[in-house]
Order: structure tokens, then C-alpha cells, then sequence
């Protein structure tokens, strides 16, 4: 249960640091953006090409300076089996609060509202081309009277009262949040991928008396639920209600109301603040594991602040400044957005929300023209994918991409990094032009991204890309490239806040004196624990305070880590080996005509069978060269496309090192994606193997029966 996540910037400005997330969002809803951004790549007559290097040489700006040496970046800590800390953090400790103004996350809003000098804070979509924005001051003091009027429809001030948010990514979210902070309150977000029987578990098990819902259908879904929920008592709605669902409300004996209404009630009746301490518990972040009910993580003021002051220490000129505006759409309810709010917010930066639809991206980004964005690889990857596929229409646009590429990536080993090089201008631009043209900072969340798509998105933007690793339980980050570090394939050393340790798994053959193992966390971002589950809680951190991550990493000769494998996932076959089936599918998904792959073994069988997802437009491509005709599901089904797919991704395990007994034998091709609609992703973008097994368990049987 990992998320790797990179972060953007531009040279001589800045940078920093996995969903309604954008990991949900159907290939068609998509597809708009994606023909945008990649439908063009401007690129210059040949006869240019002498006099664009020439230009190119002449103009080359100074390198950025490391904030530490890039072949060195982590030390181990003496009489500490084996433990590594940053460079950046005092030997054998770790770093805490960047800004004695800033301890919580209601002094956070103060010091951003001093900082801007009560600037832009928040700000939505007014019209197609406008944005209107809430001041610090107005965030703050609406908050204050929406906590008012909590208290005074019975939220009882304290540790006590748990308060869910039930909505998109808005200002009512964050008005909600940081009224649940004036009384010392926790917020827990709902999401519409944890399922209604999620949901329900959720409210009773942190007795939720009151819900806030951007939209009526999701006070209905509630609604139709209270059976199961006897603690809900109030449902609070942004818009106006309708009759309908008033009455629905009566007829359950809840109390709905609108935002407005509430803010007005606190205005009038107003509740002296109850300031939370650092150790308080400031949210409960529920995850949606693979199986079973989800873990309520519980993370501090000082978790959440010190996490982001780690960051901030790190990325030291290029942290959020004032002047930023950062575009939010992934899901405030997953940690990773909401971790890089507060890194813009404690710096008095801005923040607009996306409209809601990724149909509308374009058009959100072009009227924010924001300076930090959060992205997801998925998106990221059609981006490079669609730009691919236009250039190899043509010899001369290959030929002039690849050339800019190769020179944009000889400035990045040389650590200069820009966007204003005649390569810039005449071939990556429409590829920032189709992010707002403004993009200093580019935040990519929830999985890992390729090597060459991190390198192109380096290349087209003219940023920084830092990777890093992280989970819920240790806020987000505990690693973090470091910043002009061009290299791929590591998510950094850790960064100051916390130590990391790598520890035996005997049964995967790794261990930790060869600098591989399980990786374990312990410093100052580490949860509390999961709420109201101490048996989960003791199986994840140690007696020593270790967070035991479940992920297999190995610490490489400059002192990052690398992600290698997960220990979780492991199954054994008939003859005894073990599996590691991520692994596998890690590489091959390599394969330019494997979108999925889910990878599966039994312990009665002693081969691995696989069901593959391939990429449509490649494959599509493909059968059109080899005059195979028919729907996308007839393709699937044809025997040549089997054979293609089974051999290229057996031949890719071999390159990789795969023992014979870790390649799949048999793979049965499946036309439609895996997603976190028909559950058989997360909202994160990672598998749910015991759904996907369930569901494609007669394929699977028929393939091991025919393999005799």
C-alpha cells in the first residue's frame, strides 16, 4: 500500500512537495484533454535545426545547486541496525516545525493570511474564463462562524466530535475542515469510491453525528441508509435542498440544512474558539484497503505540519510561495492533496478548484493559469503517449523531437533546468500551453511513473520532477528526490523529519545486510495509529515506534531508495516458490500493448496465469497494419493479438531476470479497463486482487484446466 508521487518546478523559480479523484475518471471523459495536449507538437523546418543548436548553446543558463551532493544524499545512522537519515536533519535526529507561528493547522491559515497580507486564499470557478476568490481573512472568519454554527446545532467542542465531509474538492471543503480546527474537531472525509457499506461503517465507528454534502444525491444515499447509521443526526447541504428530499429528511428524523444557514445561525450566536494542541488528532483518513473494512489513520496537527515543514526544508527556493496558485483536483479526501495545500496555504499561496469535470480541465486550467498542479500518472502518460504517437506520422517531427529531447536532457545531467530554449518554444510548448502555459510545480500522486515519461515530462516542461514515496500513515512523503538529481528509478532519501530502515524478509530472499528489505518508518509524521483498532495498529508499527510499510526497497550507492517489490501480495505455487505478483506485473506492463495486467498463482498449480487489459489505441494501430478487422471486443479475442501480447511480455521477463516459474503461461485478453467503478481498483489505482480473482475466477479455471 504505497503511493509514489513526483513534484515539478521551474529553474530559478521554485518546487515542492495517490482521487473527485482524477484516478476515477473513465478513457472517455478524458479524452477531450488528452487530444488537446497531445495532439500537436510544434516543431520547427529542418533547415533550422544547425541554427536552433547553435542559438541553444549560446544560451545556456547556470546550473541549480543541490541542497546536498546527489551521489551522497542519506548517511546511516551509528548503533541504529542499519537505519538512514537525510543530510538535511541533525545527526541521529530528525527535524520538526519549520515555523514557530505555525504549529497546527488553524495557526497554518493565520500565518498564510499574514504572509499573502490577506491575499487570495481559495477560489472557484465563476465563469468559463474567470475565477472569483475568498480572501485569507474571509476563509478564516466564514470558518469561524461555520464552527459557531456546529456547535450550536449540538457539535460538542473537542476531541470528541467527529464531523464528515462528504464532498468534492471546494471551498465548502475546506470552510468545513478548518471549522472542525476552530473547535479542536476532527474531520473525516467520505468518498464516493469507499461504497455506501464503507460509508456506513465509517459514521458508526467514529460515531459522525453530522455530515456535510455538496450534492443532494449524497445526502439521499445517506438518507436511504439511516437505518444502519443511528448516530446521524444532521446532513448539511451546500445548495438549496429540494421539497423531496426535505421531506425524505423528516420522514428519518434528520435535520437538514443548508451551509448558508448554519454560517448565518454562527454568525448570530457566537462560539469562543477552541484552539487545537500539535498532538491533537486533526483528521481521520479512512483507506480503502484491497479487503476488509477500511483503517481510520489517525494524523496530528504536528504529523501534518511537520511532514510539509520537511518538505518546505527540502526544497528549500523552490518551495510554494505567496506568488503560487495551485490547481486542485485530486481528492482532498487522500493526504497527498491535502499535504501539498498546506505547503501553499503556510506560505500565503492561493488555491482554485477544478470545476468538477475533466471534460472542462482544459478550460479550468487556461482561466487559473495555475503555477503548481497535481497530476496522476495516468494522465501524464497519454500526455506522452499521444505526443508519441503524432510524431511517428513523421520522419522530420521524430527526427527534430528527438533532437530536442536529447538536448534538453543533456542540460538536465548538467542540472539546468528551463523552459525557455528555442527547443522550448518550438517543440514542447503546446505541451505546457495545454497546462496553463504556467506550471512551475507539477505534483504526479498514486503510482509510480516511467522512467522515460518522468524524463519527457522533465524535457516538455522545463521542471525540476521530484519522486517520492509515502503513505497515509506517514502523512505522504517520507522520501523525496533530491532536487537536480536527473536520475530515474528512486524516490530519494528520506527526508528530514523521519528515519527509514530496511529489515529481513527471509521468505523473499531479501535482506537487510545487503541493503535490502521491508522498508519501516519512524520520526515525527508516523500516525498515531488506526482509530479504535489497536490489533491493525500493533501489526503495523513496532514496539520501537518502526511503521512497517509492507513495500520491499533497497537503498542504491548515492543513498535513495528504490522501490523493488511488495511483500503483502506474496502467494506460493504448487512446488513451493514464492511469488511477488506486483513485481511481475510491474514489468510488464513495459509493454507498449499492455495497458492492465492482473498476475495470478495459486498454491494447487505450479504456473501463473495473467489477465491482460491491452492498450487500445496501440493495439488498434497494430491490427490495422495486420488487416485484422472487427469491434474492439473481436480484436481482443483473436488468436494473432493473444499470441502477440504473451510473447512480448515473456520476452520482456526474460530481459528483466524473471525465473522461469515467475512468467505467466496463459493470459486470456480482457476488453474493458480495470477501474474503481466496476471495483476492481482503489481509489488510488491499485488493484483489488481478491475482487479481480472473484471476478475473473471461470476465466482463470479455464485456463488452468486447459493447461492440463
Amino acid at each position: 500500500m504505497y503511493s509514489e508521487f513526483s513534484i515539478a518546478s521551474n529553474s530559478g523559480m521554485s518546487r515542492l512537495v495517490k482521487l473527485p479523484a482524477l484516478a476515477v475518471y473513465s478513457e472517455k471523459s478524458m479524452e477531450d484533454y488528452m487530444h488537446y495536449i497531445g495532439g500537436t507538437v510544434g516543431i520547427a523546418a529542418l533547415t533550422g535545426a544547425a541554427a536552433a543548436t547553435a542559438i541553444y548553446m549560446a544560451c545556456t543558463p547556470n546550473p541549480l545547486t543541490p541542497p546536498v551532493d546527489i551521489y551522497d544524499q542519506s548517511c546511516e545512522i551509528p548503533n541504529s541496525g542499519g537505519a538512514r537519515q537525510s543530510r538535511l536533519a541533525p545527526p541521529g535526529g530528525v527535524t520538526s516545525f519549520l515555523y514557530d507561528d505555525a504549529k497546527t493547522l488553524l495557526e497554518m491559515m493565520q500565518r498564510g493570511c499574514r504572509i499573502s497580507e490577506n491575499g487570495n486564499c481559495i477560489g472557484y470557478k465563476s465563469s468559463k474564463t474567470e475565477y472569483s476568490w475568498l480572501t485569507y481573512g474571509e476563509v478564516i472568519e466564514r470558518s469561524k462562524n461555520l464552527a459557531s454554527g456546529l456547535v450550536h446545532i449540538g457539535m460538542k467542542p473537542g476531541q470528541d466530535s467527529f464531523i464528515g465531509i462528504y464532498a468534492q474538492n471546494s471551498v465548502e471543503w475546506i470552510l468545513t475542515e478548518h471549522a472542525c480546527y476552530n473547535q479542536s474537531a476532527v474531520i473525516v472525509p467520505l468518498y464516493d469510491t469507499l461504497g455506501p457499506n464503507a460509508c456506513s461503517f465509517i459514521i458508526n465507528q467514529a460515531e459522525i453525528k453530522i455530515v456535510v454534502c455538496d450534492k443532494e444525491e449524497k445526502a439521499q444515499s445517506l438518507l436511504e441508509r439511516k437505518e444502519d447509521t443511528p448516530f446521524l443526526t444532521n446532513i448539511i447541504v451546500v445548495n438549496n435542498p429540494s421539497d423531496k428530499i426535505k421531506e425524505f429528511a423528516l420522514e428519518k428524523g434528520v435535520q437538514l440544512n443548508t451551509l448558508k444557514e448554519i454560517e448565518d445561525l454562527g454568525m448570530r450566536n457566537p462560539a469562543p474558539i477552541l484552539p487545537p494542541n500539535p498532538s491533537d488528532i486533526a483528521t481521520v483518513c479512512y483507506t480503502s484497503g484491497t479487503t476488509g473494512d477500511p483503517k481510520g489513520v489517525m494524523l496530528t496537527h504536528a504529523n501534518i505540519i511537520i511532514d510539509a515543514s520537511a518538505v518546505i526544508e527540502q526544497l528549500g527556493e523552490h518551495a510554494p510561495k505567496k506568488t503560487d496558485t495551485m490547481m486542485s483536483f485530486l481528492p482532498l479526501a487522500h493526504m497527498l492533496e491535502r499535504l501539498c495545500e498546506v505547503t501553499v496555504y503556510i506560505n500565503g499561496g492561493s488555491l482554485g478548484f477544478f470545476g468538477g469535470d475533466v471534460r472542462t480541465l482544459i478550460d479550468d486550467l487556461k482561466a487559473l493559469r495555475p503555477t503548481i498542479m497535481p497530476a496522476v500518472p495516468r494522465l501524464l502518460n497519454r500526455i506522452y503517449d499521444k505526443v508519441i504517437a503524432r510524431i511517428n506520422g513523421s520522419v522530420l517531427k521524430k527526427f527534430l523531437f528527438n533532437l530536442a529531447l536529447r538536448m534538453k536532457r543533456s542540460e538536465l545531467e548538467k542540472l539546468i533546468i528551463r523552459n525557455n530554449s528555442i527547443w522550448d518554444r518550438l517543440v514542447f510548448k503546446p505541451v505546457r500551453e495545454g497546462m496553463g502555459g504556467r506550471i512551475r510545480l507539477l505534483v504526479c500522486g498514486s503510482a509510480p511513473l516511467a522512467g522515460n515519461v518522468l524524463t519527457f515530462i522533465r524535457c516538455a516542461l522545463g521542471c525540476v520532477v521530484v519522486e517520492g514515496y509515502g503513505q497515509t500513515e506517514c502523512v505522504a512523503p517520507c522520501t523525496l528526490n533530491i532536487q537536480g538529481d536527473y536520475s530515474v528509478g528512486h524516490v530519494g532519501p528520506p527526508i528530514s523529519c523521519c528515519h527509514i530502515k530496511l529489515v529481513d524478509v527471509p521468505e523473499m530472499e531479501y535482506y537487510s545486510k545487503n541493503g535490502q528489505g521491508e522498508i519501516c518508518i519512524k520520526g515525527l509524521n508516523v500516525f498515531k495509529g488506526y482509530f479504535k483498532d489497536s490489533q491493525k495498529t500493533s501489526e503495523t508499527v513496532d514496539e520501537e515506534g518502526w511503521l512497517h510499510t509492507g513495500d520491499i526497497g533497497m537503498w542504491l550507492p548515492n543513498g535513495s531508495l528504490k522501490i523493488v517489490d511488495r511483500k503483502k501480495h506474496i502467494f506460493k505455487l504448487a512446488q513451493g516458490e514464492y511469488i511477488a505478483p506486483e513485481k511481475i506485473e510491474n514489468i510488464y506492463l513495459s509493454s507498449p500493448y499492455v495497458g492492465q495486467i492482473f498476475v495470478h498463482g495459486e498454491s494447487l498449480q505450479s504456473c501463473l496465469v495473467a489477465i491482460v487489459v491491452p492498450d487500445k489505441e496501440v493495439l488498434t494501430s497494430w491490427s490495422k497494419e495486420k488487416c485484422i478487422e472487427g469491434s474492439w471486443a473481436e480484436i481482443c479475442k483473436n488468436k494473432a493479438v493473444k499470441e502477440l501480447i504473451l510473447n512480448d511480455i515473456t520476452h520482456l521477463g526474460k530481459k528483466a531476470g524473471l525465473k522461469s516459474f515467475e512468467q505467466v503461461k496463459d493470459i486470456y485478453i480482457h476488453s474493458e479497463m480495470f477501474s474503481v467503478d466496476n471495483g476492481l481498483l482503489t481509489p488510488t489505482l491499485k488493484t483489488k486482487r481478491p475482487d479481480c480473482k472473484k471476478c475473473f475466477i471461470d476465466i482463470i479455471e479455464s485456463m488452468y484446466r486447459l493447461m492440463g
